[in-house]
């Protein structure tokens, strides 16, 4: 390279985009993702020994895919090529496959191919890629935002690693901006910026774990702002709003705001009103709520307020919340949609708060001993009679028998009172003839 060439090059670097300058070149800069590339990971120990086998990267806008080939490339004595699916073709391919095949045969060296948005090949594409791999000749790289499983072929996909990449947490974007803000040579520590309580946490709820955006709004903000007299640039929220086009929302998680909003979702679900309850929920997700805390208020709901009077509501939370597990923000907004509608128009049962009653009881009586009949035969039945006079309710045609089941001289009180809405309203009805000491109507449940 002349000495044209280095300084154009130098000055190309210098204009980049803030978040392509300011990309990790090791894992000391590399924020998040611990899970697969923290000290010690197989991921980690594999670059870091230049021992990496073919791999797909798969995981949202902005989670580190790409920074990771770089860090890949950094890392490794091997000869490093880099496409993107989007400009690329089988021409391409062919023509690295041809160099690698030489590169192998000249100089015993490897040839890394690292594919960005490898799921915008089509079928015929991968399939070229597919001998060389097989063979060893490439080791392949590929990052993706789409399910591998759906969109990258068997074959590939069974020559390949897969390590899922999350996204970041709020905090984590927020150490990538300050990062940036810090850094002399790529980021702006060489300028006098201040920040308004609130905007660093702002773009990073707003970015929703997309290091990319936020750093995108941090250099908009930066260069479209007028420094003061002194030369200090101050970005407030408004800046912040508009380099992100999203409002500040007056919501601290930490303080009251917090804490109302999430009780007028419950008290809103929990009194029926489907409009309020998804008002409070948007809110809250558009603010930044953790979504995870979101969904664990609902399942507590589905027990304490729903109940008995729907039973589905618990089965339908617990599947909102494996949805949320697997999909993630923003997908699973439909999710605790869903959720939250289900169980603001079902039919509402606090009768489960019996149990606090019975726990009152055994707190203020002290223990109970189990009744004989009621005992472990397994054990001592020959010798202490332990089950002795128990009724197998299986053996009668109603599948009930008339017995006690309380601690012994210690009638119980009818702690369960179903009520009178949905599904418990059935439960009442048999219930009710079990009390009375009658077989009761199973077939009317």
């Amino acid at each position: 390279m002349d000495l044209f060439s280095s300084a154009a090059q130098a000055d190309a670097e210098r204009q980049a985009p803030l978040a392509m300058r300011m990309r990790p070149r090791n894992f000391a800069e590399y924020i998040g993702q611990e899970e697969i590339v923290g000290p010690g990971k197989l991921l980690r120990r594999a670059i870091e020994a230049d021992r990496i086998t073919s791999l797909i990267l798969w995981g949202p806008p902005g989670s580190g895919k790409t920074t990771l080939a770089h860090i890949i490339a950094q890392h490794t004595q091997s000869h490093f090529e880099q496409i993107n699916a989007v400009t690329s073709g089988v021409a391409d391919i062919r023509r690295i496959i041809e160099e690698a095949r030489k590169r192998r045969g000249y100089y015993g060296k490897r040839t890394i191919l690292f594919i960005d948005e490898i799921h915008r090949f089509n079928r015929s594409q991968q399939d070229a890629l597919l001998p060389a791999v097989e063979e060893g000749l490439l080791i392949l790289v590929g990052a993706t935002t789409e399910n591998p499983f759906f969109e990258v072929n068997s074959p590939l996909l069974s020559r390949s690693r897969i390590f899922q990449l999350r996204r970041l947490r709020a905090d984590e974007v927020i150490a990538i901006l300050q990062q940036a803000i810090s850094d002399p040579e790529r980021g702006y520590g060489r300028r006098r910026l201040q920040f308004q309580p609130g905007v660093l946490e702002h773009w990073a709820n707003i970015a929703a774990g997309d290091a990319r955006t936020a750093l995108n709004a941090l250099e908009l903000a930066v260069e479209t702002t007028q420094p003061a007299a002194d030369g200090t640039i101050v970005i407030d929220l408004q800046t912040a709003e508009d380099s992100i086009q999203q409002r500040v929302l007056a919501y601290d998680k930490a303080a009251d705001e917090h804490y109302d909003t999430i009780s007028a979702f419950i008290k809103s679900v929990r009194g029926s009103d489907p409009d309020a309850a998804l008002y409070w929920l948007a809110k809250m997700i558009h603010a930044g709520e953790d979504p995870k805390f979101i969904m664990r208020r609902l399942l507590i709901l589905a027990a304490e307020d729903i109940g008995l009077g729907d039973p589905q509501g618990l089965v339908v939370t617990a599947a909102g919340a494996q949805a949320l597990e697997w999909c993630g923000l923003p997908e699973a907004q439909y999710h605790l949609a869903m959720v939250t509608v289900y169980l603001a128009t079902a039919p509402k049962s606090n009768s489960l708060c019996a149990y606090f009653q019975a726990l009152d009881d055994i707190k203020k009586q002290g223990r109970a001993e189990v009744p004989q009949h009621l005992r472990d035969s397994s054990r001592d039945a020959a010798r202490l009679g332990h089950g002795q006079g128990y009724q197998y309710p299986h053996d009668d045609p109603q599948h009930w028998v008339p017995q006690g089941y309380g601690p012994p001289g210690r009638p119980l009180p009818h702690y369960y009172q179903p009520g009178n809405l949905g599904y418990e309203a059935k439960v009442a009805e048999w219930l009710a003839q079990i009390r009375s000491g009658r077989a009761p109507g199973w077939q009317q449940r």
